[in-house]
């Protein structure tokens, strides 16, 4: 289970790294940093946090594996939210609903957080590894 959501985890934060760097190239390039907070969030939450998780489950065992899908999907779903929703809050390009867009935000950065505190429980579920 650990091993099938760690490359699950790591090709996902490798989609955040690619658009986290190419908007800090267009950033870059056009003298524009307007897109800051939201270029250091997908690179900081979605490169970041969700390429550590998949190392973690990559090295380590859990005693209670549905945790690790539960805090996969969760993180996920989080990093996704949090960075399209403070985007859609930033710049509206599709003219959605304000009490929409905010609610996305929300609920993205909700998800992460859950996420955040599933991973720090998870960590006290470590199966003793033997030496070899």
């Amino acid at each position: 289970m650990e091993q099938t959501w760690s490359i699950r985890l790591i090709r996902f934060s490798a989609i955040f790294g690619i658009i986290g760097t190419f908007i800090g190239s267009q950033m870059s390039g056009n003298m524009d940093y307007s897109l800051r907070p939201i270029h250091a969030h997908i690179l900081l939450v979605g490169w970041l946090s969700v390429f550590a998780w998949g190392i973690f489950y990559k090295v380590y065992k859990i005693k209670y594996k549905r945790l690790v899908a539960i805090h996969s999907i969760l993180g996920m779903l989080g990093a996704a939210g949090l960075t399209i929703g403070m985007w859609m809050y930033n710049l509206n390009p599709f003219n959605l609903n304000e009490t929409f867009v905010m609610v996305f935000f929300i609920v993205g950065g909700s998800l992460l957080l859950l996420a955040f505190c599933l991973f720090v429980l998870i960590t006290f579920f470590v199966e003793k590894q033997e030496n070899k």
